[in-house]
């Protein structure tokens, strides 16, 4: 069976997921999908922060809870549903990445509520958390990548300067088709770095 890495790039309510496999000078996509991550593809649901900034208190707590669940379970599901297919085709998922946004921690809910850029940030992190704690339930290392670092790091790892790089993320994708956007190309390379098993800063 041929090891594979798992990279993500998160938007509110889905991520993009592309799996690789191959020589690390030449990997290869033997995957990509769309994991929706709440259960009715609505802005009420994808923006769950914002949505909760609107109710009162105790109906806000509930309500994130509430997506919150529902997007543990779908995470895990697609996950595993990924995970059954590869294996058909003789290929195991042995390492994650995720991309990160800011990567600082979020206060108390109160202060989240009160603050439009933290409503943005916590929404994006509650579908991360999702991701992360289906990873932990398949027994998945999942590292995080800061995705304004992203190209820097992998540039650096693999001894490509920053348009050479581009030009092979882009390359992964003409055998697939599309779509091959921004979404998966950065998905594509957190894979690959995960795939090098490289220390990611």
């Amino acid at each position: 069976m041929q090891t594979a890495a798992l990279g993500f790039r998160v938007h509110s309510g889905w991520a993009a997921a592309v799996v690789l496999c191959g020589p690390l000078d030449a990997p290869v996509v033997v995957d990509r999908r769309k994991i929706q991550l709440v259960k009715i593809f609505s802005y009420t649901f994808r923006q769950p922060y914002h949505t909760a900034a609107k109710m009162p208190r105790q109906d806000a707590i509930k309500f994130i809870r509430g997506v919150q669940s529902d997007a543990k379970r779908l995470a895990l599901s697609s996950l595993r549903s990924l995970q059954t297919e590869l294996a058909e085709g003789d290929f195991k998922i042995v390492r994650s990445a995720v991309l990160l946004a800011s990567g600082r921690a979020l206060p108390v809910l109160e202060q989240i509520l009160a603050s439009h850029a933290l409503i943005h940030t916590a929404d994006g992190e509650l579908f991360r958390d999702s991701l992360r704690a289906a990873c932990a339930r398949c027994g998945l290392p999942l590292q995080g990548i800061r995705e304004k670092v992203l190209f820097a790091t992998a540039s650096k790892a693999f001894g490509l300067q920053p348009a050479a790089l581009k030009r092979r993320i882009a390359a992964f994708g003409k055998s697939l088709g599309p779509p091959w956007s921004q979404d998966e190309k950065f998905a594509a390379l957190g894979a690959w770095l995960s795939l090098s098993r490289r220390a990611i800063p």
